[in-house]
């Protein structure tokens, strides 16, 4: 039998692959039918990932995607208006979902550095006796960001505060969220306790095959579940996908650190090639932005070039190359990486 070719993949923690120990927990999981509430290794994960972020009760789902357009239905009605940073993953990544399912009305604002601002949101929510205008319904915010900066937690505190003394909810889209609390050295409940509901992936960085989380008061998630039906997210014998988010939440929640220290490492080395531009400062969470001053062509072609050395990285975008460190990159690959890289760039 041919041995299978290892590639070294840098473009998301998206491409993850399960664990072992994953493996074996989906293998022996108890299932039964989710939809009837009757898959007790769903029901397990999701209670324990209601009580780590703090949270009455907690809704498994396919993504994070569908996560965030549960979310905005649950919170909104048709005609509201929705706060959101103009780089939110929401609306840049997500089709356009919650305009589509929600039918609700997307007003973007653009914060310095990414870093929402509480007084600037407050400005922007609309008069509720004018007529004319929509009314606010949910304030969205993200940590961290998809730009891999950490959100400081005195920042989220601050909208959370605003939007409850202007009687508005607040989804935090957590899709790193643990990366976040990682970074920031604070359990996660303290990151979840400045919005209502949170989403975040189980997949990513905690390497499990499927799903996402969504959490919230229990009012709030029977609404979720609701809407996860309509959109045909109700899953039968789901608890072999539970059973490795259990594992995600229990175990790999606890080694985020090293893909971490592996960023930085492979920041440092980056920044030592001519021609690569990077600010180590940015680097806090397993994600690598970094700019190459080199010919359009050198640009455009170097995923191809990478590839055929068995290097996966997705192209340029806005200017930017991103590396992304995960459970499956060792100090090796990134070694291997940096060198083919500067081969290509020097060739």
């Amino acid at each position: 039998m041919q041995e299978e070719k290892k590639w070294i993949d840098l473009r998301s923690d998206t491409v993850t692959q399960p664990t072992q120990q994953m493996r074996e927990a989906m293998y022996h999981a108890q299932v039964g039918d989710d939809v009837y509430g009757d898959d007790p290794t769903m029901k397990e994960l999701e209670e324990k990932a209601a009580r780590m972020l703090g949270k009455e009760a907690a809704l498994f789902v396919a993504s994070g995607t569908m996560g965030n357009a549960i979310a905005v239905m649950s919170h909104t009605q048709r005609g509201n208006e929705i706060i959101l940073s103009d780089t939110a993953h929401i609306v840049a990544h997500e089709v356009g979902g919650a305009a589509i399912l929600s039918q609700a009305f997307i007003r973007t604002l653009h914060f310095e550095n990414g870093i929402f601002d509480a007084e600037q949101i407050r400005a922007a929510i609309r008069d509720r006796e004018n007529i004319h205008y929509p009314r606010t319904g949910l304030i969205c915010v993200e940590e961290p960001l998809a730009t891999g900066k950490v959100v400081p937690l005195e920042k989220l505190r601050q909208v959370y505060m605003m939007a409850q003394q202007e009687k508005i909810p607040v989804h935090l889209d957590g899709a790193r969220i643990f990366n976040a609390a990682t970074a920031l050295g604070v359990d996660v409940k303290e990151i979840a306790a400045c919005a209502d509901s949170v989403m975040f992936c189980l997949s990513k960085g905690l390497c499990a095959p499927v799903g996402s989380i969504l959490v919230g008061s229990k009012e709030y998630i029977e609404q979720a579940r609701r809407y996860r039906k309509l959109l045909g997210g109700g899953m039968r014998q789901c608890g072999f996908l539970a059973a490795a988010g259990l594992v995600a939440l229990e175990v790999m929640t606890k080694r985020l650190q090293e893909d971490h220290d592996n960023a930085k490492y492979m920041a440092r080395r980056l920044q030592k090639i001519k021609g690569i531009s990077l600010d180590m400062d940015s680097v806090e969470i397993n994600m690598v932005f970094f700019r190459i001053d080199a010919p359009e062509q050198v640009i455009q072609t170097l995923p191809e070039k990478m590839l055929e050395a068995g290097i996966k990285i997705n192209g340029i975008e806005d200017g930017e190359f991103r590396f992304v460190t995960t459970n499956d990159t060792s100090r090796a690959d990134i070694d291997r990486a940096v060198d083919v890289l500067e081969a290509i760039l020097n060739a």
